[in-house]
């Protein structure tokens, strides 16, 4: 098993930043591939961003792409999530997810999820 934490989620002005952090226990974290999702209300969960087990590879959607940026610290076992240039459109539930080996954009490859943090963006 593998749990995990997320954090640092707020309400923030549009234009502003915000760091979300991931935090991993349970396993040994640097065999999983991690990822971050978000739900808007009365919408899909839909994919952020990704990252490769060692960090080499990541993976956004178009939507968050050079504004969004994942990386990963495995002496430490967490995934934060730095966002800036924030838009209301952005405002959603995070959730931090985990996959054995390969990461993948695909909600349904992960195993293992956060409770999410609430990230609400203000115009």
């Amino acid at each position: 098993q593998v749990q995990l934490v997320e954090s640092g989620g707020g309400l923030v002005q549009a234009g502003g930043s915000l760091r979300l952090s991931c935090a991993a226990s349970g396993r040994t974290f640097s065999d999983y591939a991690m990822g971050w999702f978000r739900q808007a209300p009365g919408k899909e969960r839909e994919f952020v961003a990704a990252i490769s087990r060692s960090g080499g590879m990541t993976s956004y959607a178009d939507s968050v792409k050079g504004r969004f940026t994942i990386s990963r610290d495995n002496a430490k076992n967490t995934v934060p999530l730095q966002m800036n240039s924030l838009k209301p459109e952005d405002t959603a539930v995070y959730y931090c997810a985990a996959k054995y080996a390969y990461y993948s954009t695909s909600m349904k490859a992960y195993n293992y999820w956060g409770q999410g943090t609430q990230v609400t963006v203000s115009s």
